[in-house]
């Protein structure tokens, strides 16, 4: 694409970008492959959290597992977008004063998961962006 640019873009950018979105894809192994899995999240300073079924896959998975996370927007008409990626290992909050804050913030389906799913925080202990612009 002629005149198009790549640029990196600044931890503080990354953030204000995962910020501005509530669908992301976590990306974990799976029977020592890579995996991909969507879900409605959360940016909680500087902590993805997200809520799945206790007995779904992705909660088995992710647990004391280093996991990335991936968001992105793309403009296909513009042939520009964005794509951010952060790094970190996964726990299950269990801290009840933290849970009842996030309750009050968390994304559309969330209040469908059964009460007995669990919340998973992911640190971004790295943190990276890029941008196309044409």
């Amino acid at each position: 694409m002629v005149g198009a640019e790549l640029v990196g873009l600044s931890r503080a950018e990354c953030l204000r970008r995962l910020a501005s979105h509530d669908v992301g894809r976590v990306v974990f192994t799976e029977r020592a492959l890579p995996a991909a899995h969507p879900v409605t999240y959360l940016l909680d300073g500087e902590e993805i959290v997200f809520r799945t079924s206790a007995t779904a896959k992705l909660a088995a998975a992710t647990l004391h597992n280093i996991v990335a996370f991936e968001v992105d927007d793309i403009d296909v008409e513009a042939r520009a977008g964005w794509s951010v990626l952060g790094v970190g290992m996964a726990y299950e909050i269990t801290d009840t004063d933290r849970l009842a804050g996030l309750v009050t913030r968390m994304p559309a389906p969330w209040a469908a998961v059964a009460a007995e799913g669990r919340v998973i925080g992911i640190p971004l202990q790295t943190l990276t962006g890029r941008e196309l612009t044409a």
